[in-house]
């Protein structure tokens, strides 16, 4: 008898699958058209960290690299270059679906430059670059949830852009983020823009990070107080956070918008790997199995919930234990939002690293082709 997939079963529950990882090869050899067809993924995120590691550790881009060596590019044009080629690939694979959804689903996202994490103006002139450089209906551009990323947010909904907002960490920040999204659509109307074609929006929660830092905390405590609350935060964090896009969907304002042909900025559960080896290895998937909600997987997390997830809507369990957490923690001097400000930081940072370290390899590789070596430009850009 044939084993029934729990992947497949996530979607009859009303979640999406997502993957969150991409390199070339997956484009060239079937991997993600396999990962479409047989896991049900219906989407795709990548970050600057995701698309360092594909370009610097592996031989997919050599040959791309040695076809630009002579160029004149700029180490950025040249990343941008080998990236946009395989999100619009990637965006291509995943049209089908955008189209029997009805724009719902089948998105890939391509991050703005980790340099621009505070400066506005800067993040909105980029998303609409990126988006228009990579014209493909079913691309959302992501953009940070720092101060200054929020009214980006707003401005690039307006100018009719989909964006998937990344590096949540608090209820609070999802609340500003769903604010500025919806805000960023009425402008869009007010304006003339045509209502049946408004942007589609993702807001990322980020879940692990949570935990491992608050776990941190908490051993330090080392109390049995404090023990009892491991590994609680970030799962009680996300359920708090659809508890209040369930509030938001009823309210006059949001109806209005969905009366208009606007879409609902479904929650996408991010950073579901565990980090901790005493957890269940899909408990960031098992936990917040919900309608109208996203679950972006690394591969590992993916085969993982293939062979022993189980699926089953759990996202109302345990409500009351995660509306007296934040107590609970504020009690031990742990406080959420203080949490989440340090988290966004270091999630910037850890973006941002990476892809200033690919940055110099490839302006390595530019170098050497500038020596008339193609040989040389492709190892030094790895």
């Amino acid at each position: 008898m044939a084993t029934t997939n729990p992947l497949l079963s996530l979607k009859d529950l009303g979640q999406s699958v997502w993957i969150d990882d991409l390199r070339r090869a997956w484009l060239t050899d079937g991997t993600l058209s396999r990962l479409i067809a047989l896991d049900g993924v219906t989407g795709v995120t990548s970050n600057p960290a995701i698309l360092a590691k594909a370009i610097t550790e592996t031989d997919d881009y050599a040959a791309a690299i040695a076809g630009l060596a002579g160029s004149r590019l700029t180490a950025r044009d040249l990343y941008e270059t080998l990236v946009i080629a395989d999100i619009q690939a990637a965006a291509d694979l995943l049209l089908d679906i955008h189209r029997t959804t009805a724009r719902t689903d089948g998105y890939v996202s391509l991050e703005v430059s980790p340099r621009l994490a505070h400066d506005c103006d800067a993040t909105v002139a980029e998303g609409r670059r990126l988006w228009e450089a990579v014209a493909r209906p079913n691309l959302m551009i992501k953009v940070p949830a720092t101060e200054a990323g929020l009214p980006a947010v707003r401005k690039l909904i307006a100018a009719g852009v989909n964006v998937n907002v990344t590096l949540l960490f608090s209820v609070s920040r999802y609340t500003a983020v769903a604010e500025a999204w919806i805000a960023g659509l009425e402008d869009r109307i007010q304006s003339g823009g045509d209502p049946g074609s408004l942007p589609v929006s993702a807001a990322s929660f980020f879940l692990s990070r949570i935990d491992s830092f608050v776990d941190r905390q908490l051993d330090a405590i080392g109390s049995p107080d404090a023990q009892a609350l491991r590994g609680q935060a970030a799962i009680a964090s996300a359920r708090l956070a659809y508890e209040q896009y369930e509030r938001l969907i009823r309210t006059p304002r949001w109806r209005s918008l969905a009366a208009a042909g606007a879409l609902p900025q479904r929650l996408l559960w991010a950073s579901t790997s565990t980090k901790d080896d005493a957890y269940r290895d899909v408990r960031y998937v098992e936990a917040l199995i919900a309608p109208e909600t996203i679950n972006t997987m690394p591969t590992t997390t993916l085969a993982a919930f293939r062979d022993h997830g189980q699926a089953a809507v759990r996202i109302a369990e345990d409500l009351d234990t995660a509306r007296a957490l934040p107590g609970l923690l504020a009690a031990l001097g742990i406080e959420l939002d203080d949490v989440a400000r340090r988290l966004e930081a270091e999630g910037v940072q850890k973006f941002l690293e990476p892809y200033e370290q690919l940055l110099a390899a490839l302006g390595r590789g530019i170098a050497a082709s500038a020596d008339g070596s193609s040989n040389a430009a492709r190892r030094s850009a790895r």
